[in-house]
């Protein structure tokens, strides 16, 4: 049997792609009484399994009135989903947001398990550190140019 944050993950994953807007609202509490966990539990899901770079925004309210709203971004044809990481990479990237960035794409099948596998090895902290004293500053380059990369039409070509 899995633990308890996989079967949260999996929970609100699934919900999010039956909802036909793209996105769910909940009350964090609900969760909690639902999977009988202390609402804690639910804030270490969403802050380490729902995060930007693996394709989720999500937006809180605390109080009586309030609410989670998770956000599934889309890899749409205009490249929001593109800018937005160029956008919250920065100037560093660590290996850790860059392997969860990977599997997004790898989910959403713009990478196949092979390519993942490389751009993993590529990005690892052990390579990079062999050739520059800022392996994140690299490692954040080289990301963008990859997104801006795979948001050109002759890619295929």
């Amino acid at each position: 049997m899995s633990n308890l944050a996989d079967r949260i993950e999996e929970y609100l994953k699934k919900i999010i792609e039956q909802a036909e807007v793209g996105y769910i609202v909940l009350q964090r509490g609900y969760l909690a009484d639902f999977f009988s966990c202390a609402p804690s539990q639910i804030n270490y899901v969403l802050t380490t399994r729902f995060t930007a770079e693996r394709g989720y925004l999500v937006e809180s309210r605390r109080g009586g009135g309030g609410y989670l709203r998770i956000v599934r971004l889309g890899l749409d044809p205009e490249g929001k989903f593109q800018r937005l990481m160029s956008e919250l990479i920065g100037d560093d990237l660590s290996q850790d947001r860059a392997n969860n960035l990977v599997d997004r794409l790898r989910e959403e099948e713009l990478f196949t398990k092979r390519e993942a596998i490389l751009v993993k090895t590529i990005f690892s902290d052990r390579l990079l550190a062999g050739v520059t004293n800022l392996p994140s500053t690299l490692r954040a380059r080289m990301m963008k140019e990859i997104l801006a990369n795979m948001c050109r039409d002759d890619v295929n070509d």
